[in-house]
C-alpha cells in the first residue's frame, strides 16, 4: 500500500503526508540548486517539483532544503554520554546518521558491549549503524578487557546494522601477513562489507599493500601528500575533525583540487562540548575556505552513504529517505529544521523529540584493579636519563627526547619545574597488577594530578602527576566511582566526572556532563595545566599504533619499532 502511495503522490494524483514548498533544492546528484517543492510519504520522498500538495505543508520561504549529515566514523563512546543524550546534542544541527566503531567499549567488554550499544541506540531519532571493532586489543602491546578474534565477530557480521569491519588500526599486522589479522579482513570482503583503514604516515609499497588487501578508507591523514597518495590509489579519505586532532584545514588544497567525490567528513573522538555543531561545523569551515557549498554538503551526506552501500540515503530525490536539512543560508549552516524519517526532529537549534523515557541497558562494574599501593608508583633510577614522550598540542603523534631526570633517594620522579612528570597506566580490567611507568612533557602541571580510565585503546587508568601521593589519591578515588575522570591537589578532590558505564560513559544528562568537563578543565588550569583538552591528550597517550612514543600497562612503547623499550638510556 505504501508504495502504491508513493507512486501516486510522485504523479500529483494524491496528497503527500509532507510537502516542503518554495525549497531551494540542494542536489548533490546533479551537483546544482534549484527551486522546487519537495513532496514526503511516511519516511521516504515521493518527488521534487512544483504543484505538490500536502496534508502537512511547510513553507521553506526561499530556504535551502539540504540532505542532512551523516558521520562516517564516530566512537560514541569518546562522548561520555549515553547514545540518547548523544542524540540530543547532534541532530539540532542536522547529522542524523552515524557510522559508529564501538572500539572503545569492546576492548572494556567484548560482545557485551557491542549489545550493549546496539540496544541503547535503537528507536533514536539518529540512524546508528555499526562496524565491528577489528583491534581489540589494538595490539599485543596493551592487556584489553577482551580479545575479539574473527570468529567472534563472525556473530554480528550479517546484522543489517553492521557495516563491515572497523578500522584496521594493526597496518604493521596487515602488510606482515598475520593470519589473525587476514581473517578479519577476509570476513568483511566476503560479506561484501566495507574493511575501514587506519593508516598514519604509511607509503610507498607498503600502502599499496594495505590498500591492496581490501582495505578502502583512512581518517589519518594530516597532510595534503599523504592524502593525494592515498586518494591515488582507491582510498575514500574519511577527513576528521575530533577533539584532540583536527585535520580538515591541512587537507583544505586538496578539497579544492581533487576529486572530492572520495571524500567524506567525521568526528572520531569529541568531546560534549564540541557535540553541538558536529558534521555542521565542518561543512561550515570547508565552505568558508572556499569549498563549493553542494561540494561540502556531498562529502557530508552522499558520499559517505555511498561508501558505505547504504541505500537510497543521502540525497534530496525520489525514493530516498526522508533525512532533510533546512538551512536559511549556506554559510552558517544553521538548521531551521531537521527532519528524521519524514518527521521533525529538531527546530530552530532544539530537539523536539523526547528520548528520555529510553531504558538503558545494565553492565557489570569494569574497574578492576589488583590492590594498589603507593610503593607501586615508583621508579627505581637506573640511570639519570630516561625516554620522555613529549605531547604537541591538536595532535595524536607525540615526540620522543632523552631528559635529565630529577631523582630522590634512588629514585626517579617527577620534575614540574622542568614540566617533566610521572605518568601510570594501571591495567584496570583482569587485576593483572600491571603497572606501566614512565615520564611526559608538555602538561605543565605544578602541583596535584589527573587520572581518567580513558585512555585509548584498551582503557586502563591512566594518571600523571607531580608526586606520588596525589597520583595514588587519584587512582583509588576512580575505582570508587567505578571509573571517570579527576583532577586532585594535597589529597583532595578539585573534579570528578564520573564514568560508570565501562568506565567510558556517564549516566548523567548532557548539560550535566558538560558542566563537569568544564570544571574538570578549570581544575586542571589550577594546578597549572598549560594545554587545552588535557584529558583527551592524555587519553591517546596509551595508543600504541599512533608513532612515536607511547605507554601502555606494559611499558614504554616505541611505535616505531613496534615495541616495548627501556624507560632509561
Amino acid at each position: 500500500m505504501k508504495l502504491e502511495k508513493i507512486i501516486k503522490v510522485a504523479r500529483g494524483e494524491v496528497k503527500a503526508d509532507l510537502v516542503i514548498k518554495n525549497a531551494r533544492v540542494v542536489n548533490v546528484l546533479s551537483e546544482e540548486i534549484y527551486n522546487a517543492n519537495v513532496a514526503v510519504v511516511g519516511d521516504t520522498i515521493a518527488g521534487i517539483s512544483s504543484g505538490y500538495e500536502g496534508i502537512n505543508e511547510i513553507d521553506a520561504q526561499g530556504a535551502y532544503v539540504s540532505p542532512s549529515f551523516i558521520d562516517g566514523h564516530v566512537h560514541l563512546e569518546s562522548s561520555m554520554l549515553l547514545p540518547s543524550e548523544f542524540a540530543k546534542l547532534v541532530v539540532p544541527s542536522g547529522t542524523t546518521t552515524v557510522v559508529a566503531d564501538p572500539h572503545e567499549i569492546s576492548n572494556v567488554m567484548g560482545l557485551q558491549g557491542i549489545s550493549f550499544m546496539r540496544e541503547a541506540t535503537k528507536n533514536l531519532p539518529l540512524d546508528v549503524y555499526m562496524t565491528l571493532p577489528s583491534c581489540v586489543p589494538a595490539t599485543s602491546l596493551e592487556t584489553s578487557g577482551v580479545d575479539l578474534n574473527s570468529y567472534d565477530l563472525a556473530l554480528l557480521i550479517d546484522a543489517p546494522w553492521v557495516l563491515g569491519i572497523a578500522e584496521m588500526m594493526n597496518f604493521p599486522g596487515v602488510v606482515n601477513c598475520e593470519e589473525s589479522v587476514l581473517s578479519k579482513i577476509r570476513l568483511g570482503l566476503s560479506k561484501h562489507k566495507r574493511v575501514d583503514g587506519h593508516a598514519p604516515h604509511l607509503s610507498g609499497k607498503d600502502l599499496n599493500a594495505y590498500v591492496a588487501a581490501g582495505i578502502k578508507s583512512d581518517h589519518e591523514c594530516t597532510t595534503p601528500e599523504e592524502a593525494i597518495e592515498k586518494l591515488r590509489l582507491g582510498m575514500y579519505l574519511m577527513i576528521r575533525e575530533a577533539t584532540g586532532a583536527r585535520d580538515l584545514e591541512p587537507l583544505l588544497p586538496v578539497l579544492k583540487t581533487h576529486n572530492t567525490r572520495k571524500c567524506m567528513f567525521v568526528t572520531d573522538d569529541r568531546h560534549p562540548k564540541h557535540l553541538a555543531k558536529h558534521i555542521s561545523r565542518m561543512v561550515k569551515k570547508a565552505v568558508k575556505n572556499g569549498v563549493h557549498p553542494v561540494k561540502a554538503i556531498q562529502m557530508a551526506s552522499l558520499n559517505t552513504a555511498e561508501y558505505f552501500n547504504i541505500p537510497n540515503l543521502g540525497a534530496i530525490a525520489p525514493g530516498y529517505k526522508a533525512d532533510i536539512a533546512i538551512f536559511k543560508d549556506l554559510e552558517k549552516f544553521e538548521p531551521l529544521m531537521v527532519f528524521k524519517n519524514g518527521q521533525m526532529a529538531a527546530k530552530d537549534g532544539k530537539m523536539i523529540i523526547d528520548t528520555d523515557s529510553m531504558k538503558t541497558p545494565v553492565l557489570r562494574g569494569s574497574v578492576n584493579i589488583k590492590y594498589l599501593y603507593r610503593e607501586d608508583l615508583k621508579i627505581k633510577a637506573d640511570s639519570d636519563t630516561a625516554k620522555v614522550i613529549n605531547v604537541f598540542p591538536n595532535s595524536l603523534i607525540t615526540g620522543k627526547t632523552e631528559e635529565k631526570i630529577k631523582t630522590e633517594n634512588g629514585f626517579a620522579v617527577s620534575d614540574a619545574q622542568n614540566d617533566i612528570l610521572k605518568i601510570a597506566v594501571i591495567e584496570r580490567h583482569k587485576a593483572t597488577g600491571n603497572i606501566g611507568l614512565g615520564f611526559v612533557k608538555g602538561f605543565g602541571l605544578k602541583s596535584g594530578a589527573i587520572a581518567s580510565t580513558v585512555a585509548h585503546d584498551s582503557h586502563n587508568m591512566i594518571v600523571i602527576g607531580t608526586n606520588d601521593e596525589d597520583m595514588y589519591y587519584a587512582a583509588v578515588e576512580l575505582v570508587k566511582s567505578q571509573g571517570g575522570k579527576i583532577v586532585v591537589e594535597n589529597g583532595k578532590t578539585l573534579a570528578h566526572l564520573k564514568l560508570p558505564i565501562a568506565g567510558l560513559m556517564s549516566d548523567r544528562p548532557a548539560e550535566e556532563v558538560q558542566e563537569t568537563i568544564k570544571e574538570l578543565d578549570t581544575a586542571a588550569k589550577k594546578i597549572g595545566c598549560s594545554i587545552d583538552e588535557p584529558f583527551m591528550s592524555m587519553a591517546f597517550l596509551s595508543l600504541s599504533v599512533i608513532p612515536e612514543l607511547k605507554i601502555t600497562d606494559k611499558g614504554l612503547i616505541d611505535v616505531n619499532k613496534f615495541e616495548v623499550t627501556n624507560l632509561f638510556v
